[in-house]
């Protein structure tokens, strides 16, 4: 029996460009479709009954029917629009990075329901105001523990052996976690954590997000984390998200808009 060819899901849109006069390519992430390209034919028309609803950093029950190329949605229900997060740049500039992030790591027409719960809950956090560098954080070490690179913040990652509270450590990104004082490798000056810094690695891993939410941090070590994080993305996901460069010029001043 053939397939149906009109179909209902939820779905958070990932990217989106302008395509001929008026219609719109959308890359979306469903639960169970994964990822998938779809059109919104005549959205950016005045007259469009959609126009105004198929927006990034939203939940959507979209009605779509399959298509050659893209599959074409004819109705879209707004379940969270999300709007708070809209408002600050910085929080507008971590949507976009989780969801590059996201959109990084799927494949087209495969089911992706951890992926998608991991967005949403992202989303929902955001726009409830936790810090947005915490959200970031809290997304990237989940993703990969869900695409089965988990950072090894416990255990020496070339021997093998139980860390120690009062040894030093380094943190190496090609290996894929912390390599102790022990094993051969660069100098400490150059690949060195601190140990407030493994720790904070440990909670994004082990703790819910209430308590990430409450948990009082020193600005450097949230920054040693964050650049920690980057350069393990970097390594085992292959790649270096472009909304970073908007995040970056964001934080640091340049960029003071509101986003409309």
């Amino acid at each position: 029996m053939p397939a149906p060819r009109r179909y209902v899901t939820e779905a958070i849109v990932l990217s989106r460009f302008d395509y001929g006069e008026a219609d719109r390519i959308l890359t979306l992430i469903t639960p169970a479709g994964g990822k998938i390209k779809a059109i919104a034919k005549g959205i950016r028309k005045p007259t469009s009954r959609i126009g105004g609803s198929v927006e990034p950093f939203a939940e959507l029950r979209l009605a779509l029917a399959h298509g050659r190329t893209f599959d074409v949605i004819t109705q879209v229900e707004v379940l969270h629009p999300w709007l708070r997060m809209r408002d600050d740049l910085v929080s507008f500039g971590t949507a976009s990075y989780v969801a590059e992030l996201a959109n990084g790591t799927l494949e087209e027409r495969h089911g992706a329901e951890s992926i998608y719960l991991l967005l949403k809950r992202a989303y929902e956090i955001l726009d409830a105001g936790m810090a947005a560098g915490r959200v970031a954080r809290w997304f990237e070490v989940h993703l990969a523990d869900e695409l089965g690179v988990r950072p090894e913040v416990d255990r020496c990652v070339e021997c093998g052996r139980l860390l120690e509270a009062d040894e030093r450590y380094r943190w190496m990104p090609p290996l894929g976690g912390v390599l102790c004082e022990r094993c051969p490798g660069p100098p400490f000056e150059r690949a060195g954590l601190s140990l407030e810094g493994l720790k904070l690695l440990k909670a994004y891993l082990r703790l819910d997000v209430e308590a990430l939410a409450a948990l009082r941090v020193r600005p450097e070590t949230e920054r040693e984390v964050e650049i920690a994080m980057r350069e393990f993305l970097a390594y085992s996901l292959d790649r270096r998200p472009r909304s970073l460069a908007f995040l970056d010029e964001v934080r640091a001043g340049s960029l003071v808009a509101p986003v409309g």
